[in-house]
């Protein structure tokens, strides 16, 4: 990692390695799910951020990409890709190019980066949530539509909005500790869980689900695999999709929101921390009666 370089592209040679590193890293079958040169040029030259992460011989070995957008009338950057070669996954590489990208923006004069990902992506729910500190408080359903990408493919691309407030207090403090992600209250661990779920067979299910509890904070699991479940148990996908989207449109469209996230890799789980507002990851749980569970299993 340490013979890495960070850059800002501006070329026609470099965007046409970004594309190239796009359908490396993604495997698109269809044309245009890639982003393409023209868009790069368009953008770049009109305030979006483009950093590519270079090796020893130059070559292109991941990049971010975020182009300048709208939210209530303030501008924002809209991070579109992050991506890094299989052979640089899970070095810390694309932690280094999101930090990178928030130099960018804060010196270019903006407070908020937002980008979608797929809420059953554990993996990718830990990164946003538990080591960058980002918020999340809308669920968009099948926001791409079909997509030709391996790791897409099988269900409808619905996606979570990642808030990334890259000036707030609580991301300073996030960015700055190390091991960002333990629970330190008691009340927080200890809030009810949405959907409750069991290992049946091959792979972990929801047991049960309800959808009327009203503490003030709740855990919402989800599973480990899920890109291997939609190649190898594509029923079982679907359902959990369906299932999530149910959960996060009923408690999000009563003002929860998605403060954090716990990875349990030995469970083959990861939970969901949400909260109404007020109610902060220390404070007590102030728990009222929940409605009837909905039992999906025997």
């Amino acid at each position: 990692m340490t013979d890495l370089r960070f850059r800002d592209l501006h070329t026609l040679d470099e965007f046409r390695a970004v594309v190239a590193l796009e359908q490396q890293i993604w495997g698109y079958e269809d044309a245009s799910d890639i982003f393409t040169v023209p868009v790069f040029i368009i953008t770049v030259k009109r305030g979006a951020i483009l950093i590519g992460a270079v090796d020893a011989r130059d070559r292109l070995v991941g990049f971010t990409y975020s182009l300048v957008g709208m939210k209530d009338g303030r501008p924002l950057q809209w991070s579109h890709m992050t991506g890094v070669l299989p052979e640089y996954q899970g070095t810390g590489l694309g932690y280094r190019l999101k930090l990178a990208q928030r130099e960018r923006a804060l010196a270019a004069g903006f407070d908020l980066i937002e980008w979608t990902f797929d809420p059953l992506q554990a993996l990718n729910a830990h990164f946003n949530f538990a080591k960058l500190g980002t918020v999340a408080d809308e669920y968009a359903d099948n926001v791409y539509g079909e997509s030709s990408s391996a790791l897409h493919r099988g269900t409808p691309t619905d996606r979570l909005i990642a808030q990334w407030r890259i000036g707030a207090p609580h991301v300073e403090r996030r960015l700055a500790v190390t091991g960002a992600g333990t629970l330190r209250s008691r009340d927080v661990a200890e809030a009810p869980v949405v959907n409750a779920t069991v290992v049946h067979g091959a792979w972990r299910q929801n047991a049960t689900i309800d959808l009327a509890i009203e503490d003030r904070r709740i855990w919402v699991e989800i599973p480990t695999g899920f890109t291997e479940m939609q190649q190898q148990a594509p029923d079982l996908a679907l359902q959990w999709r369906l299932q999530a989207r149910e959960i996060f449109h009923a408690y999000l469209g009563r003002g929860y929101q998605v403060v954090d996230f716990l990875l349990d890799r030995s469970e083959g789980r990861g939970r969901y921390l949400l909260a109404t507002e007020g109610a902060g990851a220390g404070a007590a749980g102030g728990a009222s009666p929940s409605g009837a569970a909905r039992r999906l299993l025997p």
